[in-house]
């Protein structure tokens, strides 16, 4: 308990602090449009298409996913020492990939 409200006192203090040490002068440059020079139009708060929060959940899929390959694509070649054979090896990621792959894709079904 003591670590947690060491750890939320720290976040706060740096909260804090930087409120006070930063600066808050709004000027006519950094109230110009940022970068590309084009003039915000429209709200700010737009729907966006479904096919956008798809790809970023495939994106999120996709870096998970390797993320569980690397450890595996790394003993590789020890697989035939650990389950007996590659071929095992190889199959066993294969359905650990696919249930949780299905089980992703499931419940984001679910949640849109």
């Amino acid at each position: 308990m003591l670590q947690i409200l060491a750890a939320f006192g720290m976040c706060a203090g740096m909260v804090v602090g930087s409120w006070f040490i930063g600066r808050h002068r709004n000027s006519k440059a950094k109230l110009a449009a940022y970068e590309c020079g084009i003039e915000a139009v429209g709200d700010a708060r737009r729907r966006f298409s479904v096919r956008f929060y798809m790809v970023a959940v495939l994106f999120i899929l996709f870096d998970v996913e390797a993320v569980f390959m690397m450890p595996w694509a790394v003993i590789y070649r020890k697989l035939p020492l650990i389950t007996g054979s590659r071929l095992f090896g190889f199959w066993e990621m294969l359905v650990i990939w696919v249930l949780w792959a299905s089980d992703f894709t499931t419940s984001c079904a679910r949640a849109s």
